[in-house]
């Protein structure tokens, strides 16, 4: 019997071993079909720091506390006990063999049996969890809905038969030390296993030999057709990702373990970005975003073959969650199974590819982007319901980079295809007209400030340049035209007004900014629309910058610096915030409830851009906390989980044709508060919220005194009784 489990043993690991070796020299080759990544290698150590933190220190995974807590357990009772393998190989030859040194040192005998029974009890959990959560227990909103659910199953098996393996092994060694009188063979050296070693005391010698041969066999065959389905299955995510995500998050966008969020990257072209002032010069057969999957970056081939199909991102994501087709998940792992089945096309040479198998060919001229019909990888309703809120990239714990990859889609289908949503035809005539999306005349930009009651200063009217003031406060499109954003422009500048803050605008030298161009794929607009604002700003010497917009605000500070144009930009909340911590700016309470606002309770929506992209979390809810007379009431998705309004990557200009509007689940969640006040902080939001709000109240849903209000709004109200006080 020895003999034969020695032979099979060894014959199984050198299949698993070779088909593995296989597998992961596969999972390279894609990856390096890839285009050039910029950026990927800079601050090595800081990189490191990064990935030590979000693998080891599972900060990533613990935004899920128990999923996070049982999941590190499981991570490093893997890695640890890959020692109790040896191990077991050592003890088909002699059954009482020990790793030398560490063998019966009491400290690694300690670790092994609690690593072993806390990772089965921590893999029972992620068992029941995957259960609990099926598609056929949960429907279409559970986040593994379109997960490969067997595999799932397979790795928690494996891991729960080894675990299983590793304490019946342990039983068996205390049993056979005790029956030739070992010095270890004591409870101390065996804490947690002695119990069930005392279960095998009536065994012979030979009965137990042979039983530690047996189980050491199981334990090894065990382990091994984990190898070799990870070596059949190279698109395996749920197994791969053990060794996939180390560089995943090595090489993510931010070395300093943000997430890629903020700015957008611009268009590369053979690893550098497009000139865009000298576009001319470009080759016409040069690849504008993504229209193949082998013009995504070689990250981007990597980020697909690390998706682990836990759908954390699915089950955040605001399109997913209204009953729309994109499912970030799911985008994922069609364009990793798409990438791997051309593969073999894309690596043969040109003169071999004809002898290909047919499901291999007819992968080479698969549309990437196309309905049913087109054979397409992607549905362009997929690829059109994004609101780039960034909810899944702030989710996944691999690192994953969706955003950034749907934004590259889109520019190919604008800028090359000609392909996107009529809709937005009126926005690209607006900004490329009128320099906003909602086409109106650029002399009309000031107009929001008249009847003020105080002067504004105007760059190029008022002061020459902005050396000679504090703050350019950046108005934005919604600020200047559309008039619920009117009324917040109005706020923010009289409350700049009473706190002594000396500021100018730029007037009609102000266009947009161009995030709904970026965010909607057409890059030449946004580049128009930004070295126009590049100039202005520099002509105007502009270092310091305030903006109500979360969109203008997130344009200006995280891409305007890819034309060379550095800025100081903070969002008006936290400005407002900053002056009533200096006391420039002091609310106070409503005298005996005067106007209905006393005892009011407020919630707040975090945009997007400010949120999740920027971690302006805490400033706009301290302004709330010091307004007097009322309660705060935060919503169940709040912070880095709050919901999209639903108008973000050019959603605004588009109509929500399929599912429930986005908007109307976030007005109805805030809605459920009680709250008599929902403070917003971004003009796009309030628009949302408000139709939102209206559609609730004339169904009967929503009592006709709440409203949605603007911080500064709020603030300002306050701060208006202060000065009334002081008169």
């Amino acid at each position: 019997m020895q003999v034969v489990a020695i032979i099979v043993c060894l014959a199984v690991t050198v299949v698993a071993v070779a088909l593995f070796a296989r597998a992961a020299a596969e999972i390279v080759g894609v990856v390096r079909l890839g285009q050039p990544a910029v950026g990927r290698t800079d601050q090595p150590a800081v990189r490191t720091t990064t990935m030590l933190a979000e693998t080891l220190g599972h900060t990533r995974m613990l935004q899920w506390t128990l999923v996070g807590a049982v999941h590190w357990v499981v991570f490093i009772g893997f890695g640890f006990l890959f020692f109790t393998l040896v191990t077991a190989y050592g003890q088909l030859f002699d059954p009482e063999f020990a790793l030398p040194v560490i063998g019966h040192w009491v400290v690694f005998e300690w670790v092994t049996e609690l690593l072993a029974w806390t990772m089965l009890a921590s893999i029972a959990t992620l068992f029941a969890i995957r259960v609990a959560g099926r598609p056929s227990a949960g429907g279409r909103r559970t986040r593994f809905f379109g997960s490969t659910m067997w595999q799932g199953y397979f790795v928690e098996a494996v891991i729960a038969g080894v675990g299983l393996c590793i304490v019946t092994l342990r039983g068996l060694e205390y049993a056979l030390g005790q029956l030739e009188g070992e010095s270890w063979a004591t409870a101390l050296h065996f804490p947690l296993t002695a119990w069930l070693g005392s279960a095998f005391g009536g065994l012979s010698l030979g009965a137990l030999e042979s039983a530690i041969i047996v189980v050491a066999t199981v334990k090894i065959l065990v382990s091994m057709a984990w190898a070799i389905v990870l070596g059949l299955n190279a698109t395996m995510g749920v197994a791969w990702h053990r060794f996939t995500a180390w560089p995943n998050i090595w090489f993510k966008r931010r070395a300093d373990g943000g997430t890629a969020l903020g700015g957008l990257q611009p268009i590369m072209v053979a690893g550098a970005p497009i000139d865009f002032e000298n576009i001319e010069e470009l080759d016409e057969d040069a690849p504008l975003g993504v229209g193949k999957v082998e013009d995504f970056s070689w990250k981007g081939l990597l980020d697909f073959s690390t998706c682990t199909e836990c759908g954390r991102c699915q089950s955040q994501c605001p399109a997913w969650n209204t009953e729309k087709p994109l499912s970030p998940k799911l985008l994922i792992t069609a364009l990793r199974d798409h990438a791997y089945a051309k593969a073999p096309y894309l690596q043969a040479a040109e003169a071999d590819r004809a002898a290909l198998p047919a499901e291999v060919t007819a992968q080479a001229d698969r549309p990437l982007i196309g309905d049913e019909q087109a054979y397409g990888v992607i549905d362009p309703d997929v690829l059109w319901s994004c609101t780039s809120c960034g909810a899944c990239v702030q989710q996944c714990p691999v690192d994953i980079e969706h955003v950034d990859h749907i934004m590259d889609m889109r520019r190919h289908q604008v800028l090359v295809e000609s392909n996107f949503p009529a809709q937005l035809n009126q926005l690209f005539k607006g900004l490329e007209n009128k320099g906003n999306p909602w086409n109106m005349a650029p002399s009309a930009r000031m107009d929001w400030a008249k009847d003020l009651g105080f002067e504004v200063k105007q760059v190029g009217v008022d002061v020459d340049d902005l050396g000679e003031v504090d703050w350019l406060f950046w108005v934005g499109c919604a600020g200047a035209y559309e008039d619920r954003a009117k009324k917040t422009t109005r706020a923010v500048a009289e409350l700049l007004h009473i706190a002594g803050v000396d500021f100018a605008v730029l007037g009609d030298g102000e266009t947009c900014s161009g995030d709904p161009a970026r965010r909607a794929g057409n890059e030449f607009v946004f580049q128009m629309l930004a070295m126009q604002n590049a100039e202005v700003l520099t002509e105007a010497k502009a270092t310091k910058v305030v903006a109500t917009c979360a969109h203008c605000f997130n344009t200006l500070k995280n891409e305007y610096g890819q034309l060379g144009v550095e800025l100081e930009v903070v969002h008006h909340t936290q400005l407002l915030n900053r002056l009533v911590r200096d006391k420039r700016l002091t609310p106070l309470a409503p005298v005996d409830g005067a106007n209905g606002s006393g005892g009011r309770t407020i919630t707040y929506h975090d945009p997007c851009f400010i949120g999740r992209h920027n971690q302006v979390y805490a400033p706009p809810r301290e302004l709330l906390s010091i307004i007097p007379d009322t309660e705060f009431a935060e919503m169940p998705r709040n912070s880095e989980r709050s919901f999209c309004c639903g108008a973000g990557g050019a959603q605004m200009w588009m109509e929500e044709k399929i599912g429930e509007r986005i908007n109307a689940n976030r007005t109805a969640e805030a809605v459920a508060t009680g709250a008599d006040q929902i403070a917003v902080a971004c003009p796009f939001c309030r628009v949302m919220l408000s139709d939102g709000l209206t559609a609730q109240q004339a169904a009967g849903q929503a009592r006709d005194e709440v409203e949605v209000l603007d911080v500064a709004q709020l603030l300002l109200a306050a701060v208006r009784r202060d000065e009334a006080s002081a008169g």
